[in-house]
């Protein structure tokens, strides 16, 4: 399927308009500076074929959502353990609707009570992976539900 993208250019494929590897940035929002699971994460994707930016720690959520627009990012991945879960992806949210990007996908794990689940997923959040999530588990995910038809 052929799909005109906002810039005009002509693109095959789904979800994000393009064929090719899923892309995604996987981020450490915040002050947190445990950034291992992230790390793994990041490692488990790429192992699946995807294309994964890993922006380190400490990034903004203007910084964040500036990486995933400029390399045309299909998801993000937020990795908090800092407790500002709530804040940290509703900032996120809110700027990709205001940069028009709001078809980039984002999920996220770390230590998000059960509780704050839902209402995040209600804002938006695609999906939250807590502590003991496989890796298997999130690639599936990603391959299911990001651009599922993605070669």
């Amino acid at each position: 399927m052929s799909v005109a993208r906002q810039d005009g250019v002509q693109a095959e494929g789904q979800g994000a308009g393009r064929s090719g590897p899923i892309r995604v940035v996987v981020a450490k929002p915040g002050l947190d500076g445990h950034d291992r699971g992230a790390k793994v994460i990041a490692r488990a994707l790429r192992d699946a074929g995807m294309e994964v930016i890993y922006t380190g720690l400490h990034q903004t959520p203007e910084q964040i959502v500036d990486t995933a627009i400029q390399e045309d990012a299909d998801a993000i991945g937020l990795s908090i353990l800092s407790g500002a879960h709530n804040t940290l992806f509703a900032k996120v949210l809110a700027l990709l609707e205001e940069r028009d990007a709001a078809d980039i996908k984002v999920f996220g794990g770390g230590i998000i009570p059960e509780a704050d689940i839902a209402p995040l997923k209600e804002q938006g959040v695609a999906e939250i992976f807590t502590p003991g999530a496989t890796t298997t588990s999130i690639v599936e995910w990603v391959h299911a539900n990001v651009r599922p038809l993605a070669v």
